[in-house]
């Protein structure tokens, strides 16, 4: 007989939350809750930050009774005529889902000369990753992507579960949160591995639009390598391949590249895109064992979990996380230092260059008062 999954009860992602965001990555202007005024409500607002107009349909007592097919319809006139939009999605959730609403009929009912991507989906699924497959079916339907990115994204979301149930959120039933480790020793000690002489790799493997802060630990452990005239004993790996993803994820990536380049920094390994987070690290492996088996360290940014053990054991790990349930994990797979940048998600909506972060200032404010002679 089978395992029984895991019963998690620590509160995990929504799919109505990950359709959303999917929405934004294909450039939607106007997205749609249908259901419950306050459905989603700090994350409809921070997409706003980025972008794009999140309404809602404010189903009440009487919608959950009779349905909100009108409401809806009513909804989709107005953001047309208000917005001018040229790509509408529009999302279930949980009470409209309940209650049997289907998307197609108010859609059709409103008659916009506008596509529409219709998004049936709740927030009961176990994996959040379903939002996404539901939003990305939806738009290969419509003609917004084709086949073969549909196909593409397919790969990626079922490797992300993987990854979340090896070592992630979904590992364990309960997961407690956590702030890491202090940024003030751990960048100490990354200091003192640069002064000694020590060969690491700094490795970005971030998600999407996290990238932005995910980057700036990169830069600044660059000027401090480079103040401290070790800078050749560093390499930098990113997954900042700008011709993959979903139009914004691309950008993300080209904004990030220039940002970098303009700072003179060089990316010395391209792991993959910005949406290829699960896999990349197993890019990052094969470069590991092929030509930096013998480094003394590695700092790992973004999604520190998804990159394989085995090549890296021996290495000295520092890895940087957004996610406070992921401290726990990490420790136990051999991360000996591990900092979250608790405010990261919504310090990178909305922008489109480098975000200073957390233990980058800390690292360029430690090599300053090194440099001052006062370290």
């Amino acid at each position: 007989m089978a395992a029984k999954d895991i019963s998690i009860i620590h509160p995990r992602p929504s799919s109505i939350v990950a359709a959303l965001y999917t929405l934004r990555d294909l450039n939607v202007d106007v997205a749609i809750l249908h259901g419950p005024p306050g459905c989603s409500f700090k994350h409809a607002r921070l997409l706003e930050e980025d972008g794009i107009h999140v309404v809602t349909t404010a189903l009440d007592e009487n919608g959950f009774v009779f349905g909100g097919r009108r409401e809806l319809s009513s909804v989709l006139e107005k953001v047309n005529e208000m917005f001018h939009p040229k790509l509408i999605g529009v999302v279930g959730t949980c009470a409209s889902m309940i209650i049997g609403e289907e998307l197609h009929e108010p859609v059709m009912d409103a008659n916009l000369d506008v596509p529409v991507i219709e998004v049936e989906v709740h927030a009961g699924y176990a994996n959040n990753t379903k939002g996404v497959l539901i939003t990305l079916e939806s738009a290969l339907d419509v003609g917004v992507i084709d086949r073969e990115e549909f196909e593409r994204q397919k790969v990626l979301l079922e490797e992300a579960t993987e990854v979340e149930k090896r070592h992630g959120a979904a590992s364990k039933e309960y997961l407690a949160p956590s702030r890491g480790d202090l940024k003030y020793k751990v960048a100490q000690r990354i200091i003192e591995l640069l002064r000694e002489g020590k060969k690491g790799i700094v490795i970005m493997n971030a998600k999407k639009e996290t990238g932005y802060m995910f980057a700036d630990i990169t830069l600044a452990l660059h000027e401090v390598a480079s103040l401290m005239g070790v800078s050749a004993n560093v390499v930098n790996m990113a997954n900042l391949d700008e011709s993959l993803g979903l139009p914004r994820v691309r950008d993300h990536a080209r904004n990030i590249m220039s940002d970098l380049k303009e700072k003179g920094i060089q990316i010395h390994e391209i792991t993959g895109g910005l949406d290829e987070y699960p896999i990349a690290g197993n890019v990052v492996d094969d470069l590991i064992v092929k030509k930096y088996a013998e480094y003394d360290f590695a700092v790992i940014t973004g999604v520190p979990h998804a990159i394989p053990m085995e090549h890296i054991s021996n290495m000295e790990i520092i890895s940087v996380t957004n996610g406070p349930r992921q401290v726990l994990p990490l420790k136990e797979m051999g991360h000996k230092h591990v900092v979250v940048e608790i405010d990261l998600h919504p310090k990178t909506l909305g922008v489109n260059h480098i975000v200073e972060s957390e233990l980058g200032a800390t690292l360029r404010e430690m090599a300053r008062e090194m440099s001052d002679g006062s370290a």
